[in-house]
């Protein structure tokens, strides 16, 4: 869609005519066209009034719509768009503040940006007044219609509706508001109200310390938690969430004594502790901080620590300190806490003793703070009102972000294992109830224990044994061995559903420092947090193992996949997808089923049979319903075209599957790995990695649909020849197990017609159920195996989520150029 720069010239006339670029920081030209890949931005505009400017790039331009109460993704509610002046195209990175008296004075952020695809000719529909197109966006998904408004307005000021169409991307605005939810700047992650700003000074009392007796006992301050960071992030300084035991000590003279959040003296299961604290320069204090065990990755781990206090091998426990209310004979509770902090920092000195660490605060976006927590590991961030003192109670002046649900649960009893598995098949959950104190079952966790834990709980709850069931009403059909209901476990979770059930559970160890009498359900400050529940898709069978390695169900994976819904499903719709049934479950025998057999699946869709002649409808999954439907049939894996349904002649893809040989340790793998991403890049190609949640891994290049299946698939053969005849003795470039011995068999032939490769978020019938899982390049020198994420715990990606892969749609070049390089000629 190409035109020509005196064209595009003349259409921002009225752009340039309505500002004084001597005084407005707005861009007077400039910016590339994409070539074929046309983009889109929706701008977030604080001027006289608060709206969006909705801009699609066409004919050298941003075609503008200011859109006054935002986009929505109710296909019921229709949102006025005022077409405006055409914007230059570099206009779609530009945030910043137009000053006073210039046209559209006020503060502008970047709020969504992506590419778009029209329905048809994008001129000829604009002229018609209807223009149906998809967003590609790091928010904005799925397909949306701008019609023209009759009757209404002026040629400069035309009035038109932008309308989500219905489909999987389609929500209620009941159920979710996306400019509510995500308000925040796509670039920087501060909302309109903070860019430019200086830091707020918050007003703090300026209480000093009292001189105060040292006390007895200490209730801590707890955090309240939070479904979303607060509107005024300057407010806040922010702390990791650390995933241990809350732990006070209280120094008095040299005697140093350590208790929980309880009040349980800890102090001779601490003695290195213990012993540390001693050594502070100070003769009294009350200290605040969380103890934990580092784990391979650095970030805390939970059953670290609880194996540290299981074996009496405590040395390895670090305490993270981050408050202190009491300190040298001074009372501190009344001082801000920042002064607290400064205080604390100063005792600890810059080289506290080994085992003592000081908690960092950071002064920064609390998304960003999360995204960045979840990538180390870390469950979540603590932000702490600037100014604030310190209470004993739990208090809305500190709030607790998670990365994922996760919260303590009163075991109320346990089902028999199945299949290989011993110990026990899954724990029963339950909470107190707030109102009458009773324990109210709310589901299951049957992942996240290895031999050891099987048996090590399975050993306690012997003991709880008990013929009465401790859940008010009694479960309904539930066989279950009742245990009296003491134990505690912590578990993450991906939701909650509408039965007050627990979806997607992860058990994560054994808490011992939390009575059960005090487990409620968590509820965040802001609201209830709205729950997604499966759909309505029955699943037969649900508690059929499918995999022995693991313990995993039928019912499981279908969870998982109704959990995994919104990642997996930018993947998967607008493509031909083929399923990997395994009605016999991993093991038995697989039936690869890539066209409509016998009955249909509901909510699979099947294509014009024009596009494979000779053979039933080819199958796609665009909607949460179709992916249970195929769990429902059985499938465990779904595997995608490297092409569009709609346009299936030309692939908009390159896959490399990295496959490797006999004798092929990891290592080799990640250097096979990134010794493609060498190559690729020589030939000015983009790559994207994901793993294949089985042995190898795959490096993924988006390109323009410009060649057909053939061409394409000889210039992927060609950079496979291309490495096995420089690196050797790395790579072969034909298949078949005795080529591959000791060697990386990269295989291309994934880029024919017919051709898939398992799609991300993807779960493979292998022992142990891997997932195919989207990785940033930066990412590869850590990762442990192409398996590491599993259906058992792939929730704990689920954060980072299409991430890694948010630059893939505008990352697309064309191959031409490559191919030169490469001497390679379709023919």
């Amino acid at each position: 869609m190409g035109t020509t720069a005196s064209t595009a010239r003349k259409a921002l006339a009225r752009y340039h005519g309505k500002r004084d670029f001597t005084r407005t920081p707005e861009p007077k030209a400039g910016g590339r066209n994409g070539n074929g890949v046309l983009s889109f931005v929706i701008q977030k505009h604080h001027a006289s009034h608060l709206h969006y400017d909705f801009r699609l790039e066409l004919d050298g331009t941003l075609k503008s719509w200011a859109v006054p109460k935002g986009p929505c993704l109710d296909p019921t509610v229709k949102r006025m768009a005022v077409h405006v002046e055409d914007h230059p195209i570099s206009y779609a990175g530009f945030e910043g503040t137009i000053p006073p008296k210039q046209y559209g004075a006020g503060t502008v952020i970047v709020w969504d940006r992506g590419d778009w695809l029209p329905d048809g000719d994008a001129r000829k529909a604009l002229a018609a007044g209807k223009l149906k197109f998809e967003l590609r966006g790091e928010k904005l998904h799925g397909h949306w219609t701008l019609v023209r408004m009759h009757g209404k307005g002026d040629e400069k000021h035309e009035p038109w509706l932008l309308i989500k169409e219905r489909d999987g991307d389609a929500r209620a605005l009941d159920d979710y508001d996306v400019l509510e939810e995500q308000p925040a700047s796509v670039i920087t992650g501060r909302d309109v109200d903070e860019v430019d700003q200086p830091p707020k000074k918050v007003a703090t009392k300026k209480a000093p310390a009292k001189k105060a007796a040292l006390p007895a006992t200490f209730q801590p301050q707890l955090a309240t938690l939070a479904a979303s960071p607060p509107p005024s992030p300057n407010d806040w300084v922010y702390e990791l969430k650390f995933d241990g035991y809350r732990l006070l000590a209280r120094i008095d003279k040299g005697k140093v004594r350590c208790f929980t959040r309880n009040g349980h003296d800890w102090t001779a299961k601490l003695p290195a502790l213990a012993k540390a604290l001693a050594k502070l320069p100070t003769d009294s204090a009350w200290l605040d901080g969380e103890i934990t065990v580092d784990g391979e990755n650095g970030a805390p781990d939970f059953q670290a620590l609880q194996n540290a206090f299981d074996s009496g091998a405590t040395s390895s426990i670090v305490y993270w300190l981050f408050d202190a209310p009491f300190l040298d004979g001074e009372d501190l509770r009344d001082m801000p806490v920042e002064e607290r902090r400064e205080r604390l920092a100063q005792l600890l000195g810059k080289k506290p003793p080994k085992p003592l660490r000081l908690s960092e605060a950071f002064d920064a976006s609390p998304r960003d703070l999360l995204a960045s927590s979840a990538r180390i590991g870390f469950e979540g961030i603590i932000g702490k009102r600037k100014g604030s003192p310190y209470v004993s109670r739990r208090s809305p002046d500190w709030i607790k972000l998670k990365n994922q649900q996760r919260q303590e649960f009163v075991i109320g009893g346990y089902t028999t294992p199945k299949g290989t598995r011993s110990g026990f098949g899954s724990l029963l959950l339950g909470v107190h109830d707030e109102a009458t104190g009773r324990l109210r079952y709310c589901g299951n966790v049957g992942t996240g224990f290895d031999a050891d834990r099987l048996s090590d709980i399975k050993a306690k709850l012997d003991r709880l044994a008990t013929e009465d069931c401790p859940f008010t009403p009694t479960p309904r059909g539930i066989k279950a061995q009742w245990v009296k209901p003491s134990l505690v476990a912590e578990v993450s979770f991906g939701e909650w559903t509408r039965e007050d059930r627990v979806r997607q559970a992860v058990f994560q160890g054994l808490r011992v420092d939390k009575p059960a009498r005090d487990i409620r359900r968590e509820r965040p400050e802001e609201g209830k947090r709205k729950s997604t529940p499966m759909s309505q898709q029955k699943i037969t069978h649900a508690d059929r193992v499918i995999d022995k390695h693991s313990g995993i169900t039928k019912g499981e994976l279908a969870a998982y996949y109704n959990g995994v819904a919104k990642l997996m499903l930018p993947h998967l719709r607008g493509r031909p997808v083929s399923l990997v049934r395994a009605p016999e479950g991993v093991g038995g025998e697989l039936f690869f089923q890539k066209h409509v057999q016998n009955r249909e699946i509901p909510g699979v869709r099947l294509l014009d049979p024009a596009l494979d002649p000779g053979h039933e409808p080819l199958l796609q999954i665009d909607t949460k319903q179709g992916l249970l439907g195929a769990a429902q049939m059985n499938a465990i894996e779904l595997h995608t075209w490297n092409a569009i349904s709609r346009a299936i002649g030309k692939p908009d893809r390159i896959t490399f599957d990295l496959d490797p040989g006999e004798g092929v340790a990891w290592p080799q793998i990640q250097e096979a790995a990134m010794l493609v991403r060498t190559l690729l890049d020589e030939l000015g190609l983009p790559s994207f990695l994901k793993t294949s949640g089985g042995k190898g891994l795959h490096v993924v290049v988006p390109i323009r649909r410009q060649y057909d299946w053939d061409a394409v698939k000889g210039f992927s053969q060609a950079v496979v020849a291309h490495l096995a005849q420089t690196i050797p003795a790395r790579f072969v470039a034909k298949s078949g197990p005795r080529n591959r011995v000791g060697k990386v068999f990269v295989d291309y032939l994934r880029n024919g017609f017919g051709a898939t490769t398992v799609s991300a978020w993807s779960a493979r019938s292998r022992p142990g159920l891997g997932v195919s899982v989207p990785l940033a390049w930066e990412e590869l020198p850590e990762l442990t195996s192409a398996s590491q994420w599993t259906v058992a715990n792939a929730a704990q990606r689920f954060d980072i989520g299409n991430k890694p892969w948010a630059a893939m749609e505008r990352s697309r070049k064309g191959l031409a150029a490559a191919m030169k390089l490469l001497g390679y000629k379709p023919e």
